[in-house]
This record gives structure tokens, C-alpha cells and sequence, in this order.
């Protein structure tokens, strides 16, 4: 029982890894899953998705996702 987690542009750089499997017990929400996958603090700003679909900080998550980290993408 186990959930991925994906880092992505700079949170993957300001982390030093791309990517984390944590267990699912215990993990409520995506906000849960940075706490316990990254151990710092909540970056402003921070975008997530479930399972590639935008999710809130405040989403549920369950065994088996995928729940991706990255920061907001401006375009110009």
C-alpha cells in the first residue's frame, strides 16, 4: 500500500530527487503527502495533481495514487 510521488522543475531541483514512494497509512490529503514525502515546510504557491489531474492541497488521496509536486508555469 503505497502512494508515488513526483517532483517537478524547481521543487525536483530544491529537493535532489525526482521521485518518492510513501505508505499510504496515515496520508489523508495531498498536503499529508508533501509533510511525510518532502519533510519541509509548504512552498507558496505549490500546484499538485492526482493521478495527472490538478488536485488542491486539500484533496484526498488513496492507496495507489500518483500524486505529482510542481511550481506555478507562466507563459509569455
Amino acid at each position: 500500500m503505497s502512494i508515488t510521488v513526483r517532483y517537478f522543475a524547481s521543487v525536483r531541483e530544491s529537493l535532489g530527487r525526482g521521485e518518492d514512494r510513501i505508505a499510504a497509512a496515515g496520508v489523508a490529503t495531498v498536503a499529508d503527502v508533501w509533510r511525510r514525502a518532502a519533510a519541509t515546510p509548504l512552498p507558496p504557491r505549490l500546484l499538485a495533481a492526482i493521478n495527472q489531474q490538478h488536485a488542491g492541497l486539500d484533496a484526498t488521496v488513496h492507496d495507489g495514487d500518483e500524486v505529482a509536486f510542481f511550481p506555478p508555469v507562466t507563459g509569455g
